[in-house]
């Protein structure tokens, strides 16, 4: 978990994305996440967390239903929402925080 503390410990704002590959809403996550990253380039990142991998930090975070998206900057939490989100809205959060 110490390696998480590093990823969302960042001047700029992390957009987590956690998901697993058999749960449909998350795949439909993927192509929507990856506007999201093109459209902010360097200003944010975007992190997916697969949670069957990770379930750990999962467990940790209380994950419950997916995908759950979150916005971190400077290691706080900012923004925290479960299930799709589109582009647009997504890019409006993390430009809060930019």
């Amino acid at each position: 978990m110490s390696k998480f503390g590093e990823l969302i410990d960042l001047d700029i704002p992390v957009l987590l994305d956690f998901y697993t590959e058999w749960n449909e809403q998350s795949i439909a996550m993927h192509p929507v996440l990856r506007d999201v990253a093109a459209a902010l380039g360097d200003k944010a990142k975007v992190i997916k967390i697969d949670v069957d991998k990770n379930s750990e930090l999962s467990d940790a975070l209380r994950i419950k239903g997916l995908p759950t998206l979150m916005i971190y900057k400077h290691g706080e939490m900012k923004w925290r929402q479960t299930g799709e989100q589109d582009a647009n809205t997504l890019i409006g959060l993390v430009q809060q925080y930019v």
